[in-house]
């Protein structure tokens, strides 16, 4: 069911870089970390003498991205002073590197590599590797310290209530953010590096026992797949793993909120989570998924609802509001009301365009109007895209480029698709209009009525990790729509959404 046959399994190629392995000669393993990283500036070789004994050890690290102080005073100076006070000083190599292990660093995490990959993968993540003279198996502690941002409200999602925090770009402190909301001992964090050259963290997380084995297998396998030189961006994951890259809607959610992916957790969905970037993504998804905000739960369940259904209105328009207006002037202006039709009339005359060009040039400079608001400056931004609506609107009217009642339902369409809670599904509806309106202008209502047969044999095709995006209207799951169009009151929902096939499907 959640297969998808076009993602195949990555093979290995010959054509790698060739690293060198450790050996046991500590000059020679830091030449070795030099020549591979063309001896930049930001890297620190520590030569350390172990105190009262004979040997010598060397601490490797990059100093942007490992913690300085955390260095200084729990590792160096923890070597210098337990090695000069101990009364019984190690005779060997090995007894050195247990001591040192076990006894003298007071780091977070201490483990043992056997490969130069591991230890310059290590050096790279911000961690500390720490060479033994005559030993081939260095000590790699935890020393991550570079500066991360401070939590703050998510930007792209914007609730009345719910909780302010959200992701950040550190991986850690995204995973920290779930483990608080989800103290369950069946969360689970498979870590994945991503990118040839980049080797970014990816963590996959989900509940064991209730996320369905199958799906869990199959985003497992399509995350192997990935086969890219750098992962910036969890875009990339998402473009990468969806089931269909032709369709103009997305499979794939993603969000800044932690209490949304703990959310898709809790009903048997998965999380990928990626180093670098604040939004996680979340799947499977269907239609109604990207209607849906955090905020209907929040609230009252009557409240809830009525937003709801306005979102479906907002989001028909979003769509096709433009297109009916070229259909009922251009094809059928008999089916307006008179008075209406006599005031549009009134409004249009002088006007010298016919209503799909006067539609599609006000639509464009719409776009271009957001588009522009969006790349500026948030202050210079705001003032561009409610100033500049008004201002070039007025100045249309004056002109006789467009009429009012034009102005109006652009104005219309520009609110319905800024109620969607997704960013990335009104995305969509903003392209699907323009298709609509072309529909409209060649062929009237009955163009309007193609399109939207079109758009429903694609949606009732598309699939996310295998889940029907109609669901649960098609195949029909009548459970689930206590949460599809209304929501119905918690006490009512006490079961899992059955098309995710959840294993524990009761909500206890």
């Amino acid at each position: 069911m959640f297969r998808n046959p076009r993602l195949r399994s990555k093979k290995k190629t010959d054509n790698e870089n060739f690293n060198p392995d450790l050996v046991n000669g500590l000059e020679e393993n830091l030449d070795n970390i030099k020549k591979m990283l063309d001896d930049p500036q930001d890297l620190m070789i520590r030569k350390i003498p172990a105190g009262n004994t004979k040997f010598s050890c060397a601490l490797v690290y990059i100093s942007a991205l490992s913690d300085d102080r955390m260095i200084n005073e729990q590792v160096i100076k923890s070597i210098q002073l337990v090695l000069t006070e101990t009364k019984r000083p190690p005779s060997s190599k090995k007894q050195l590197l247990e001591l040192i292990q076990q006894e003298v660093l007071s780091v977070g995490t201490v483990n043992r590599v056997k490969s130069m990959d591991k230890v310059m993968l290590s050096i790279l993540s911000g961690e500390a590797a720490l060479f033994i003279d005559g030993l081939d198996t260095p000590l790699i502690l935890g020393t991550k310290g570079w500066k991360t941002r401070a939590i703050k409200e998510p930007v792209a999602e914007t609730l009345i209530r719910g909780p302010r925090d959200g992701f950040i770009e550190d991986l850690a402190t995204n995973v920290a953010h779930i483990r608080r909301r989800v103290r369950d001992p069946n969360l689970r964090f498979k870590p994945y590096r991503v990118g040839r050259r980049s080797k970014t963290r990816m963590m996959l997380a989900y509940v064991d026992g209730i996320i369905h084995p199958g799906l869990k297998e199959e985003v497992d396998r399509r995350l192997q797949t990935i086969d890219l030189d750098d992962v910036p961006e969890s875009g990339y994951i998402e473009q990468w793993i969806q089931d269909s890259f032709l369709s103009p809607f997305p499979q794939i959610g993603h969000t800044e909120r932690p209490d949304a992916v703990t959310a898709a957790l809790m009903q048997g969905k998965f999380a990928i989570l990626l180093d670098g970037t604040p939004f996680v993504l979340t799947a499977p998804m269907n239609f109604s998924n990207y209607l849906i905000s955090p905020e209907d739960y929040y609230n009252r369940w009557m409240f809830g609802s009525v937003i709801r259904v306005l979102r479906y209105f907002a989001a028909f328009n979003a769509v096709f509001l433009p297109a009916l207006y070229i259909a009922l002037l251009s094809y059928a202006p008999g089916m307006i009301p008179s008075q209406l039709a006599f005031s549009i009339a009134a409004t249009r005359e002088g006007v010298p365009y016919p209503a799909f060009v006067e539609a599609f040039l006000m639509e464009i400079t719409m776009e271009l109007l957001r588009e522009a608001g969006i790349r500026l400056p948030k202050p210079v931004g705001q003032t561009i895209g409610i100033v500049g609506g008004l201002v070039i609107g007025e100045a249309a009217i004056q002109a006789g480029v467009v009429s009012p009642i034009m102005v109006i339902v652009v104005a219309l369409t520009a609110i319905s698709s800024f109620t969607i809670p997704s960013f990335n599904f009104a995305l969509s509806f903003r392209l699907l209009r323009f298709g609509a309106m072309i529909a409209a202008t060649m062929f009237g209502f009955y163009g309007i009525i193609l399109f939207y047969i079109v758009i429903n044999i694609h949606v009732s095709n598309l699939k996310s990790f295998g889940v029907p995006y109609t669901t649960p209207a098609g195949p029909m799951f009548w459970h689930d729509w206590k949460d599809f169009v209304l929501r119905a009151p918690l006490l009512m929902l006490k079961k899992r959404p059955k098309f995710l096939q959840p294993k524990d499907v009761e909500r206890h």
